[in-house]
């Protein structure tokens, strides 16, 4: 099953000036950032494709077992040898944040640096990582595999997308 991936990240921004100083009366702002995985194992290239909604309960949370029994949209058998991109987005209506990364255990260390950090998102916000690179991050199986997602808080369940873009090998 062959995968292609197009990452794109963009702002755009447009700042005008009310005040009676008129020397520099507005300025556009634009970045953007644009990334192509081919199918494949190497460097700009990634074979597998996890992506979730769940709900959380209050002070809940589930571990992704980046090497363990996930399925991919297609039913098929799904295990990384190596992360590429991840993204994690909150409802908006969520009322906690959603934290992502530090489980107790065998943690997948990838972008967080070290295996107790975590990233807060907040109600409405997103979170995007890519390596594209031919490494990525490293999953190994009974050690390092096992994403954690959280939610920060008691009284409210949480909601969220995650989507892992990753290789086989």
């Amino acid at each position: 099953m062959p995968l292609s991936t197009d990452v794109l990240f963009q702002v755009g921004a447009y700042l005008s000036n009310t005040s009676a100083d008129l020397t520099v009366p507005s300025a556009n702002f634009a970045f953007a950032q644009s990334i192509h995985l081919d199918n494949g194992t190497g460097a700009n290239a990634a074979d597998k494709l996890y992506a979730d909604t769940n709900t959380l309960a209050a002070s809940g949370n589930v571990d992704i077992d980046l090497a363990g029994s996930l399925t991919d949209a297609l039913g098929a058998s799904l295990t990384f040898a190596r992360v590429k991109a991840l993204f994690l987005r909150a409802a908006a209506g969520n009322t906690n944040n959603v934290v992502i990364g530090g489980a107790a255990s065998n943690q997948f260390v990838g972008p967080f640096g070290a295996a107790a950090h975590t990233f807060a998102v907040k109600p409405g916000g997103f979170v995007g990582w890519v390596a594209p690179d031919a490494t990525g991050w490293a999953v190994t199986a009974g050690t390092g595999d096992l994403l954690r997602i959280a939610n920060s808080g008691a009284g409210t369940s949480v909601t969220y997308d995650v989507v892992i873009i990753g290789a086989s090998a």
